[in-house]
Order: C-alpha cells, then structure tokens, then sequence
C-alpha cells in the first residue's frame, strides 16, 4: 500500500475494512478487530489515527514492530501473521496492520471470536462458532494436524527451554512465566489445544525421536565423486532428529566436503580461507526444502555435492501464485514456519530466496537456479572452481582491506570484476571503488583491461 493509498483510505473514513486507533495502548480494541477482519472479508488498521480521522501518530522502537506481530501471534488462535508497516504522515509515524480474510475460520482473539459488521465488531454466538467450525475443520493444514500415535511423553523438555532460551534471546519474546509447560506448546501450535496432544509441528520440532513418526523426514545429505550420481558416493549422512538439529548436522557435513579457496601468505606458512559456495546460502535452501516440503510425498529432502554443483531437493512444489520470480510469503507449513523464525533460523519472511542470490552474487557465484516438477522442487547452485586454488600474496592481511580483500576472492571466483560489481558487493561511492581498484592494481593483485566503464580488473597470473 502506497502513502497515497493510505491516506484515501484515512479521507475514507472507518468502515467494513478500515479501523483507526489512536494509540497502541488500544491491545484489546485492536486484538478484537484482528479477530474480526481474520473471520470476515479482511481489512486495515491505522494505528496513530483518531477515530475523526485525524493524523496523531505513535512512538516507534527498535522492536516496535517485532513485538507488535509476536502480541499478535500469541493471542489469536490459529495464528495470525498480519502484515505490519510504518508510514510517514505529515511528519508521524503510523502503523498499518494488514489482516486477510483467514482461511481457517473462526480466528480467536484470546478466548473469543468477532465478525465485522459495518464499522463494528460484533462478538461471534456460540452457534455461529460451532458451524465455522464445522465448515472450516477439514482445512488444518498439515503441520497443525495432531501427530497419530504422539502424546506429550513425545516432547522433550530440555528442546522446548532451549527454544523458548533463544526466542528470548534473538526476538525479545519474554518466557511465559506464568502459563504451564502444555499452555506454552499449544500457544506456539506444537500441541492441539482441544485434544491436549502434541501436533505434527510439535514433533519435527521439540520431538525425542520425530523419525519415529515420520519416516520421511529424515535429510540426505551426500558427497558424489564426479557430476552425477551413478559415479561413487565419496561421503554421506542420514540426518536424524528434529529439523533445526538436521539443520546443524547438515551445515557441519556441507562444510567438510566443499572445497575451499585460499590465499597463501609467501612469507608464512599462514593461508586465508573461503568456502567455494557461501555456506548460508546452502544452509538456507535446506530450511526452506524442510519447512516448505509436502511431508504427504513418501520421499525426503535431500543435498547432494557434486564436483560441479550442490542440489538440494525438496518433496513438493511452489503454492499456487508463488514461483522463484515472484517469492511471496505463502507458508505451506506456517507452523513449522514460524518456529523456525523464533528460533533465529530464518530472518524474514518470503526473504530466503532473494537472500541466496545476493549471497551468490556477493561470493562471485552465479545465482542458484531452480527446476521445478509437479512433486519436486529442485535449487542447483553452481561451483565457480574446479579445484582449490592457491595465490601467493605477500601479507595480504595487511596489505588489503576488508574490502578489497572481497574484490579480490570475487575476481578469482568469476574471472574478473568491474566497478560496477565492486560498488555493489562492497556498498561504496564510484570515487572509492576507483581508488581501491587502482590500488588493487598497482600492488599488482588485478591487472585492468578495456578503458572506460568497459574496463575489467582481472586476477593477476
């Protein structure tokens, strides 16, 4: 929504979609009117907007926003994750929360359900609940599914402190004191709230032994001596466990079977090092295949290492109206999703894919590129060597910068840069990408050809 739109929507007026609150002291007023935008057609709320439609605006924090949509999360059953925004009005600041319509009616905030009604959020009967209900059951999707043959002797303790530890930590999402262990699992959709078991999502997250439950969700992860995969196995790993533990192990595999470049100090025995791929790039195609994948395919997510590339398959494919092109946030597993956000395993939503290009892009690689079959999604990144390379650089630590020391693993990696490309990896003005260029140059690391904005710095041999 553009600031123009916004403020026709604030000339507008309250209405069936569009709510104003003056303040984010409003919870109870804003949580109800969530609740009944999730249940109705969706709509907008303006907070820092008088009822009168006047721009009074609102103090923004740091986590102002983080803390808005974690509130909203926790106190709406199933979750809503809104979209919140801040817009610059007449020199305040104010926060749109965008609500769809949910597709898994009714949407509770707290212990109760609205509908909009005009301008008016009216409170759901219990006759109306118990038939949105009835209509909306078949559609759990499904991560919040309850786990055949799972009970909360299932869940490890010690995994759920280490996740609430690090939600803590990484999103400033204070530990529910107050509320029992169960209470917390079924506020983060690990356990059914009505049935008091522990749901699909519980398991691959905070499960003793989730293969047990699911015996494919296991990740392979395997090293192939050559291009393909009839030529011999070199390494490989079954990873056990929940996702973010298969997560780690796979990270950890990854590192010991790609290879690295590295630039060896002639004076020393000392050598700086660099992965042929960037390692979060890969560690992140991971999550996506196992939050994103369609665990009703009898078939696992897999990462194999090639000679020349790294695949990592996931069972199923792209939702409906989102493609490599278009990464929109459309979870298929939200859960799941979610989880992994709290965690510290994903930064933002629907960022990952743009996310492994930059960092493609950044290490001098082409961008990872995708194949895509009705039951499978495939992520191929392609290695910029064929074998470890060396180059004998004289104290290059002192030498060099941060900077040009990236410049420099860049052009060893696709041949040459230019300045264009030295702007962008290292976020600098024309004037310095000249002058480090120049520099890299004359303490002949690079050579230059062509002239103008056609000249490339090449590696020197």
């Amino acid at each position: 929504m553009t600031t123009k739109q916004l403020q026709s929507l604030i000339k507008q007026g309250e209405g069936q979609d569009i709510e104003f609150k003056s303040s984010l002291q409003l919870r109870q007023e804003i949580g109800e009117t969530i609740s009944a935008f999730a249940n109705t057609f969706g709509g907008v709320i303006l907070i820092g907007v008088s009822d009168e439609g006047k721009i009074v605006g609102v103090d923004i924090g740091r986590k102002t926003l983080e803390d808005l949509a974690n509130w909203v999360k926790e106190n709406t059953d199933p979750h809503v994750y809104p979209e919140v925004k801040i817009y610059q009005l007449a020199d305040k600041n104010v926060i749109g929360i965008s609500v769809k319509e949910s597709d898994d009616k009714p949407v509770f905030f707290k212990d109760r359900a609205f509908q909009r009604v005009g301008r008016t959020n009216q409170r759901i009967s219990s006759g109306k609940i118990r038939e949105l209900a009835k209509q909306e059951r078949v559609k759990l999707r499904w991560d919040e599914q309850v786990c055949e043959g799972a009970n909360m002797e299932d869940i490890d303790e010690e995994k759920v402190e280490r996740f609430l530890d690090r939600r803590e930590r990484l999103r400033n999402v204070k530990r529910p004191m107050d509320m029992k262990p169960e209470d917390v699992l079924v506020n983060i959709g690990a356990v059914n709230k009505e049935l008091k078991k522990p749901t699909n999502a519980g398991i691959l997250f905070f499960g003793k032994e989730p293969q047990r439950f699911f015996i494919n969700s296991p990740l392979r992860v395997a090293r192939f001596k050559g291009s393909d995969v009839v030529h011999p196995v070199i390494d490989r790993l079954d990873c056990q466990g929940t996702l973010w533990e298969m997560v780690n192990l796979a990270e950890e595999f990854i590192k010991r079977n790609i290879r690295l470049l590295s630039f060896r100090v002639s004076t020393s025995f000392q050598r700086e090092d660099r992965f042929e791929y960037p390692v979060d790039a890969l560690r992140e195609a991971i999550i996506n295949a196992l939050i994103h994948r369609n665990y009703l395919e009898p078939a696992d997510v897999r990462a194999f290492i090639f000679d020349d590339r790294v695949e990592v398959i996931n069972p199923g494919s792209f939702p409906e109206g989102v493609s490599p092109d278009e990464p929109i946030h459309k979870p298929v597993n939200p859960v799941l999703c979610q989880l992994m956000y709290d965690a510290g395993f994903i930064e933002k939503y629907g960022s990952g894919i743009k996310m492994m290009r930059r960092l493609c892009r950044v290490w001098g690689n082409e961008e990872p590129h995708y194949k895509l079959q009705p039951l499978e999604t495939k992520i191929i990144f392609q290695s910029p060597i064929k074998e470890t390379t060396y180059v004998d650089v004289a104290d290059i630590s002192e030498r060099l910068n941060d900077r040009q020391k990236n410049a420099l693993f860049y052009a060893m990696r696709k041949g040459f840069i230019t300045r264009r490309e030295y702007i962008e990896i290292n976020r600098v003005s024309v004037r310095v990408a000249y002058e480090e260029l120049k520099d890299l140059v004359e303490k002949e690391f690079l050579t230059s050809e062509g002239r103008g904005r056609s000249v490339r710095y090449l590696p020197k041999r």
